[in-house]
């Protein structure tokens, strides 16, 4: 699909924009963004450039490559062609002492490009300022963002059964669930924020591959190809009957993602341990979900949740071993880990229309990764779940 972003979501996205830098950074004069997702989300295209922003006028985007697909991509209302930095600092008629940046994106080495043109003297972050603004979804981002999970629920819950066969590789899976996600509209990529972090379509396992360790910050495991590319699945570990299936994937319409994890059971049901586990884990899902309301805090849930979980349940809660990671749930958008994180420190209440991955999990020795995650819509009445409402662990025969 090829939509051109509308022009008045452009001009409510800035808007916004402005008003969050005014209420968090008072006196800011100049925002300069280079990431791609940031531009796409300002401008509707995506590709090398700069955007300037000011408190007041016009906000700029000035690229390098390429402006003739910029201009034909986008309804943003000033594009300009550039060479160098050079081209935007000789138009700017007063340069600013301090600017503001993605510091979780920029290098040292681009910095110091822009300041050889732009002079700065200081700078700032804009990497919550930026995710705070993107985190609440307008009725357009919803609708693409529910796309996405209508594609992702009907792979999930509804073909890959029919893809799972005795004796295929985790890279055989891997592959052939990308397909079928391909086929049904997936946009092709699953996008993270975490620093250097690579995925093509997520994490899969088969058995205890899924509590495997990973750099991957998240609760499941997967061995991948190998040293050098810890991804997809291996092409050594071949499906067997009485296996637990993990798949832990990011799907996307016009560059908006939903998160989903479905787990199913090859031929025959896992141990009473396992079941009892995963059971516990949709109940926590749940619980989390009702309380994704306006006006709830992130912290708050976290605090809550884990307090009522008794010792016994949370021994490999959220990972396996030494590996667990402290958090339940994370914002999903133009990238699939954005925030607000449901964890200790997110203490900014919540707004209707932000959008949430939840996704309990815990390892089970012997047997893998048990638990859920589905993606859900903050509303007055609760997490409205987009993606799909099968408990996991579906028996395939």
């Amino acid at each position: 699909m090829n939509e051109k972003v509308p022009s008045n979501e452009l001009k409510s996205r800035m808007e916004r924009f402005r008003a969050e830098m005014d209420r968090r950074n008072p006196g800011w004069e100049m925002a300069a963004i280079f990431g791609k997702v940031n531009l796409y989300y300002f401008t509707g295209t995506m590709q090398d450039g700069v955007l300037l922003i000011r408190p007041d006028g016009d906000a700029v985007f000035r690229v390098r490559k390429s402006y003739e697909r910029a201009a034909e991509e986008s309804l943003f209302p000033d594009i300009r062609p550039m060479r160098s930095y050079r081209d935007a600092a000789a138009e700017m008629d007063k340069l600013p002492g301090k600017i503001y940046f993605e510091t979780e994106l920029v290098t040292i080495g681009v910095l110091e490009r822009f300041r050889k043109h732009f002079g700065f003297r200081s700078t700032g972050s804009l990497d919550y300022c930026l995710g705070m603004v993107r985190a609440q979804k307008s009725d357009y981002e919803l609708s693409l963002t529910e796309r996405a999970g209508v594609i992702h629920r009907r792979v999930l819950e509804d073909l890959v059964p029919g893809i799972l066969a005795e004796g295929m590789s985790e890279l055989d899976f891997a592959v052939k669930l990308y397909s079928l996600m391909m086929e049904e509209g997936h946009h092709g990529v699953a996008r993270f924020g975490m620093f250097d972090t690579e995925m093509l379509v997520g994490q899969v396992g088969f058995g205890e591959s899924s509590i495997y360790p990973t750099y991957f910050n998240g609760p499941g495991g997967s061995t991948g190809l190998g040293f050098a590319v810890p991804l997809l699945g291996s092409r050594g570990r071949k499906l067997r009957r009485g296996d637990l299936i993990f798949a832990d994937t990011g799907c996307g319409c016009c560059g908006y993602h939903t998160d989903k994890t479905m787990t199913y059971a090859f031929k025959e049901s896992l141990p009473e341990e396992a079941m009892e586990a995963h059971r516990g884990c949709l109940e926590v899902q749940d619980n989390i979900a009702s309380m994704l309301k306006p006006g709830a805090v992130p912290s708050e849930i976290y605090r809550e949740t884990m307090e009522s979980l008794d010792a016994g349940f949370l021994e490999n809660f959220m990972g396996y071993g030494g590996r667990t990671v402290n958090f339940l749930g994370h914002g999903v958008g133009l990238l699939i880990d954005e925030i607000p994180v449901i964890a200790a420190g997110y203490d900014e209440p919540l707004v209707e229309n932000m959008v949430f991955a939840v996704e309990p999990k815990k390892g089970v020795k012997g047997v893998g990764m048990v638990g859920t995650e589905n993606t859900f819509v903050v509303t007055p009445s609760g997490g409205r779940c987009i993606t799909g409402t099968h408990p996991g662990l579906l028996l395939v025969d």
